[in-house]
């Protein structure tokens, strides 16, 4: 497939911030993605260049548009790529560097993406079918949704919190009836919400969950326990955490609120809230490379439930190696920004699954309209999303995709009851 033409624009992201959006022209037509944004990004992540001038408080890409439309568009123009992986590792020789630094990660994640899609539309192909393709995977999976209900840390403006309280409508028979669970009980929670705190506890979040006046991470989860029971869906949906935990670690001290934890500490405390509130999976429970406390976890908790490593991996092959080896985590946060290709992203995936690891397709805070990653659970297969409540339209847009692709699928679609544990 001939590369006609590349354009790259800056607009903007769901917090009004700007970002990367690439149009790839072939003979078949012009293919667009953008590329989202995250707020409490992992230090190992590749670079998200930004301009850091006056223009948008510091937060322009322009310079990274300029890379993706002269020597991007310069290098790849009239070129007949065969593949995606022939595309990814031509971006990434040009770049040449370990972290993507000199074009940015969000340059050239942009131009893979709108490739995948082109490469799908000339094999005449669903896009998740062609990323089915690209990894291997035989099996059209809808995933189990995480939904960020509740809102903290970062995502809320808080410090020294945990930052996502999130439902999992996982005991249902298709991917249509666990959505409509999920949201109905999302509405409830407001409901509970708004009689308890008044009409501002139902203010949204990055993610699209609330932000009520609740400091208390056991509060938070009482309430949506009581939500999904009022819901009527006790015993089908579970609970999730993302702790963000690398947000409030310092010097050896894990602090949520008023309290202060060593990593074993904080183990513990992990602990008591599976058994009291039915969580099933545990995001960042530790910081980033605080690799000594995720063995702890992992050794007291994987058995029980998903460890998932989000900022401890950044969807980098080297860092699930480096977790494999010690035992770290049991599941891997996929997001194509952490590490800037299609390839790269299906890289860790295949990795993590062969290692018998669970792997959580996600969104960033900073989203937008595109439903790239829709497509690219199903194609992988792995059976589990994070894409925030359902709610605002950026994240609205992935659950509505889904539930085309579903339809599309038939007899054909998978949806699982349960989770892979290593």
């Amino acid at each position: 497939m001939i590369v006609e033409k590349i354009l790259a624009r800056q607009v903007l992201d769901s917090r009004g911030n700007p970002t990367v959006e690439a149009e790839l022209k072939t003979n078949k037509g012009i293919f667009t993605s953008i590329v989202p944004s995250g707020a409490s990004t992992g230090v190992h992540e590749a670079l998200e260049m930004r301009d850091g001038e006056k223009a948008y408080l510091g937060k322009g890409v322009l310079n990274a548009v300029k890379h993706a439309n002269s020597e991007i568009a310069s290098a790849i123009k009239g070129k007949d790529f065969s593949s995606q992986r022939e595309l990814d590792d031509f971006l990434i020789a040009l770049d040449g560097t370990e972290n993507k630094s000199k074009l940015g990660a969000n340059a050239i994640l942009g131009v893979s993406m709108a490739f995948t899609r082109a490469m799908a539309s000339e094999k005449n192909l669903e896009l998740y079918e062609y990323i089915a393709e690209l990894s291997g995977n035989k099996k059209f999976i809808l995933p189990v949704s995480q939904l960020n209900v509740l809102n903290g840390g970062k995502h809320a403006g808080k410090e020294a919190d945990i930052q996502e309280h999130m439902l999992m409508p996982i005991k249902f028979n298709s991917y249509h009836e666990a959505i409509r669970a999920g949201t109905e009980t999302y509405h409830t929670l407001k409901k509970l919400l708004k009689k308890k705190f008044g009409a501002s506890a139902t203010l949204l979040g990055d993610e699209g969950g609330f932000v009520p006046p609740m400091n208390n991470v056991e509060d938070r989860l009482e309430l949506m326990l009581k939500a999904v029971d009022e819901a009527g869906y006790s015993g089908k949906i579970k609970i999730a955490l993302d702790s963000a935990s690398s947000e409030f670690y310092k010097n050896g001290v894990y602090s949520i609120g008023d309290k202060s934890f060593s990593g074993g500490e904080l183990t513990d405390f992990y602990a008591e809230l599976v058994e009291k509130f039915d969580i099933i999976s545990i995001e960042d429970g530790m910081a980033e490379d605080d690799w000594e406390s995720w063995q702890t976890l992992t050794s007291k908790l994987g058995s029980k439930i998903q460890i998932v490593g989000d900022d401890l991996l950044v969807t980098n092959v080297d860092r699930i190696k480096t977790a494999l080896e010690k035992k770290a985590c049991n599941s891997l946060l996929l997001k194509v920004n952490q590490i800037g290709t299609v390839t790269e992203s299906i890289n860790a995936a295949n990795l993590a699954i062969k290692n018998n690891w669970s792997v959580v397709v996600s969104h960033r805070s900073g989203e937008t309209e595109d439903s790239f990653i829709a497509d690219l659970v199903v194609g992988l297969g792995t059976g589990q999303s994070k894409f925030g409540a359902t709610a605002r339209s950026e994240r609205i847009a992935k659950y509505n995709q889904l539930l085309r692709i579903e339809e599309k699928l038939g007899d054909n679609a998978i949806f699982l009851q349960e989770l892979k544990r290593s």
